[in-house]
């Protein structure tokens, strides 16, 4: 093994031992992904708005959700473009859209629009396209912002991303569990 903090050892493939002030560490299964591994998911989610649509991803590792700056909803089409181009370089595989049930929990107008949104976005990304409840995720996201000393009406774009980001963290949180 080698020694000093950051070195890496790879003997026959998939163990590696790493020693890191004084400590030594060992990671089983390490190594080059094989042939027939399949690539990790990448999540993106949407909080869908008449005026603008929030985006964020997730990090590399899976943990953390990042906001990005929104897309105007109109005109549709080019929204619809934009965002498959974003999920595209981005390498998504999968897109959460934040689906706006009414407090009690019955489909309004609202989240028709979202409906019929969806099915264009999935038909235009090709990507699968999954809902997730948003009751609320404004309301925490305008909260998150005032905690961070912004101004969440003067900057709308902000809040919606937020949002969206607030979406992907609650599903990354359970898909960590």
């Amino acid at each position: 093994m080698q020694r000093g903090a950051g070195r890496v050892k790879q003997p026959h493939g998939r163990r590696a031992e790493f020693r890191a002030a004084g400590v030594n560490f060992e990671v089983k299964g390490a190594g080059t992904m094989e042939p027939d591994e399949r690539p990790r998911e990448r999540v993106a989610a949407l909080d869908f708005g008449m005026a603008r649509i929030g985006l964020a991803i997730e990090d590399e590792l899976g943990l953390l959700a990042h906001p990005r700056p929104f897309v105007a909803a109109r005109p549709e089409p080019v929204a619809l473009r934009t965002l498959a181009e974003f999920f595209r370089s981005e390498s998504v595989t999968k897109v959460l859209v934040g689906f706006p049930r009414n407090l009690n929990g019955t489909v309004g107008p609202a989240a028709r629009r979202v409906e019929a949104f969806v099915e264009k976005l999935g038909k235009v990304s090709r990507l699968p396209v999954e809902f997730i409840d948003e009751r609320l995720s404004t309301v925490q996201a305008h909260a998150l912002l005032r905690e961070s000393g912004r101004d969440a009406r003067a900057s709308k774009g902000l809040v919606d991303s937020a949002s969206a980001c607030v979406l992907l963290q609650s599903y990354l949180d359970g898909r960590a569990r």
